[in-house]
């Protein structure tokens, strides 16, 4: 007959030893993330914002250089695009109490950008961007991409993807105290 024995099973490693597996497993996680969000914003404008001048929907002539002396928050989405709408609500909240400049890339024209807001519940300043010569000038490949624009003029922040209300709180926040 055979004996089983029990096998002695390793001890637990100590909490310590847990907490930094978990702290270097998230400092890789965040590289990583910080990383893909760097490589995907390369093609950007950077430094002096470029020039952002067109039509509203409502025929009103919006103008960036309208805006110097406060911070601006500069949105390029797309109606078909799916995390554009995660954003959606975000961009029309800071929008409220804050300038913002969307532009609206291959979208259709003023009538289907119309449609489309007034179906999402949107109301928003946009400036329609049919065939991506504005989003061209900005070095916008996708969307949504958002830029925060100091005072001055100069762009203090650049994303492409989604981003959270508080995050573009916080980066219109800084480029106002950058001032």
């Amino acid at each position: 007959m055979t004996r089983m024995t029990d096998q002695a099973t390793p001890p637990s490693r100590p909490a310590k030893s847990r907490w930094r597996g978990w702290a270097v497993n998230i400092l890789l996680i965040a590289l990583v993330f910080g990383g893909v969000q760097w490589w995907k914003a390369r093609p950007l404008a950077h430094g002096q914002a470029p020039a952002l001048a067109g039509m509203d929907l409502a025929g009103q002539r919006l103008d960036l250089r309208d805006y110097r002396g406060e911070p601006v928050l500069v949105h390029f989405w797309a109606s078909w695009c799916p995390v554009c709408r995660l954003v959606d609500g975000a961009v029309a909240s800071i929008a409220e109490d804050h300038p913002v400049i969307t532009v609206a890339l291959q979208s259709g024209g003023p009538p289907e950008i119309r449609a489309f807001l007034r179906e999402a519940g949107l109301d928003l300043p946009v400036i329609p961007d049919a065939y991506g010569e504005v989003s061209s000038r900005w070095g916008v490949a996708g969307v949504p991409a958002t830029f925060v624009i100091d005072g001055d003029g100069q762009i203090r922040y650049a994303t492409v993807g989604a981003s959270t209300g508080p995050g573009l709180r916080l980066r219109l926040w800084m480029a106002n105290r950058a001032d």
